[in-house]
């Protein structure tokens, strides 16, 4: 029978819907732990599926990270992780080296590479969108120098268009728009908020005919099988000088630009200086760097490493302290708010924030 062991606050849509409403309409066991005893240990998790001989778990990404950063020999001792056979990753961008680290770190306990299910979903859809199929390992494809975990195909009895943003036409396979969801999981709209609702829930193709559709505001394309690829966040998308760039792609970059910064503690967006679009870095420090941070170390291998990988200068970087990055209840980054912070300088900074092409050696 299936079993789900999860840690998800119950406010989150991942952890109502998929760890209690699911339970509760299949009649299966639920095991839960607090978040908080999830992010104070996370082999905590782990340990509890290998107690209870969990079937399904699932987090967003940074979990899955958090797992594998804590992940010694003596913190694994005792762990059977053969009853696996959902191990679902979804509501934050999936991230290929993520998922081939945890395999190759759970494998010796007992972790199916099959297991692993990236997943798409949102509030506005009743969560599922897409998924890949259970028996299958996740499908990749190579996107210039990044790879590109598939999120699976359509669920039944809904529909996934990919449209052009700016003139609402289908795209062709393979080709970047906007993602479009129906069908009966659609919520009806927003509470109180009609305008947005027109404008979320009620979107047609050019024909004026197909729809209505969810606008999911999340950027991707679809394969020649029918495979949902999620490439980034139509409203987070960065341009500088004609060329788009994700930010979650930056934000990575820049999380392994240096060792005193935090894994999942980055934010990359786009600020308007002298009427142009230039790039800003907001990045967390590890606690332990705090007494003896040399800043101008840290921002120049962010510069390097951004201007190498993505070939953008980042003119504003800001360094913060731990947990102070703004970010919803789930993890994810809120971007918007963190620039409105940047802006009217209530960041918890611990630095000097512009940083010109004139200061490159500093």
């Amino acid at each position: 029978p299936t079993k789900i062991v999860g840690w998800l606050p119950l406010f989150h849509d991942m952890g109502l819907i998929g760890n209690t409403f699911q339970p509760l309409f299949l009649g299966i066991l639920c095991v839960m732990m607090p978040p908080v005893a999830f992010i104070q240990r996370p082999l905590r998790w782990l340990h509890a599926v290998s107690h209870y001989q969990g079937t399904t778990i699932g987090s967003p990404n940074f979990g899955y990270e958090l797992c594998l950063q804590k992940a010694t020999p003596e913190d694994c001792a005792g762990l059977d992780l053969s009853s696996l056979d959902v191990v679902y990753n979804g509501s934050e961008p999936v991230r290929f080296p993520t998922l081939e680290r945890f395999v190759e770190t759970f494998a010796p306990y007992g972790l199916r590479r099959e297991a692993l299910y990236p997943c798409y979903g949102m509030a506005e859809a009743t969560l599922m969108i897409s998924g890949v199929s259970p028996v299958h390992a996740p499908q990749t494809q190579e996107l210039g120098a990044k790879t590109l975990v598939s999120c699976g195909q359509t669920i039944p009895d809904h529909q996934v268009r990919i449209v052009n943003q700016d003139s609402f036409e289908e795209c062709p396979t393979n080709q970047i728009g906007e993602i479009w969801f129906r069908g009966p999981s659609v919520a009806v709209g927003y509470w109180n908020k009609p305008e947005l609702t027109q404008e979320t829930f009620n979107a047609f193709l050019s024909d004026s005919k197909t729809g209505p559709f969810l606008r999911t505001g999340d950027l991707g394309f679809l394969d020649e099988q029918g495979e949902l690829y999620v490439t980034g966040r139509l409203k987070d998308l960065i341009i500088i000088r004609g060329r788009n760039h994700y930010p979650h792609d930056i934000e990575r970059t820049v999380e392994e630009a240096h060792p005193a910064l935090r894994s999942a503690g980055a934010a990359a967006f786009s600020i308007e200086v002298n009427g142009t679009e230039q790039l800003a870095v907001v990045a967390e420090v590890e606690r332990e760097y705090l007494r003896r941070l040399d800043v101008p170390a840290i921002k120049r291998a962010i510069r390097e490493a951004v201007s190498l990988d993505h070939e953008v200068f980042a003119h504003t970087i800001a360094l913060i302290k731990p947990s102070a990055l703004p970010k919803t209840s789930s993890g994810k980054v809120q971007r918007h708010a963190c620039r409105e912070a940047l802006e009217e300088g209530t960041l918890a900074r611990i630095d000097e924030a512009v940083v010109h092409p004139k200061e490159l050696d500093t």
